[in-house]
């Protein structure tokens, strides 16, 4: 590995993370700004609603009440993906690392500085899909996209964060 290709690949990581972290913040704002509490706006008539909801939970309201739990684990999680990050071979496996931080530590912002406090601040969510799929965020949205895409490159045959050898 070159010195050029690994700081290309911690660009783009380190990129990424700070960009969904970025849209993450801006969009919660702007729906705690611009949203009623629990009230549906159609965005687009059946296919997006956004409905401002504040969530103690983790991702699909799993866990409800254990925010500081999450707010561990999302510390832990930040940690780790910072500290495998240097590890990453590939540019693709860096830009999924970099959604995926941006993801974690988008919600770890909420936790940390949303009511009712410190550590165990809310979640802001403001995207709600038809039938009944739980409201969540760019935040989520990026985790869950990243998981995904993890276990189909996994299913593949390729390691995490490894060229294909």
């Amino acid at each position: 590995m070159s010195r050029s290709d690994t700081f290309k690949r911690q660009i783009w990581f380190l990129s990424l993370a700070w960009l969904i972290l970025v849209v993450d913040q801006v969009t919660k704002t702007l729906a705690i700004e611009n949203l009623t509490f629990a009230r549906p706006v159609t965005a687009i008539p059946g296919l997006l609603n956004f409905t401002l909801l504040y969530n103690d939970s983790a991702a699909f309201s799993l866990g409800a009440g254990a925010t500081s739990i999450f707010t561990v684990i999302s510390s832990i999680a930040t940690l780790i993906i910072l500290w495998l990050a240097k590890k990453i071979e590939t540019t693709s496996w860096a830009i999924m690392a970099g959604i995926l931080l941006g993801g974690v530590v988008g919600n770890l912002v909420d936790r940390l500085t949303r009511q009712p406090g410190f550590g165990v601040g809310e979640v802001v969510d403001f995207l709600q899909l038809p039938f009944g799929f739980p409201v969540f965020n760019i935040a989520d949205s990026a985790i869950v996209v990243i998981a995904i895409a993890t276990v189909v490159r996994v299913f593949r045959g390729e390691s995490i964060g490894r060229k294909r050898r």
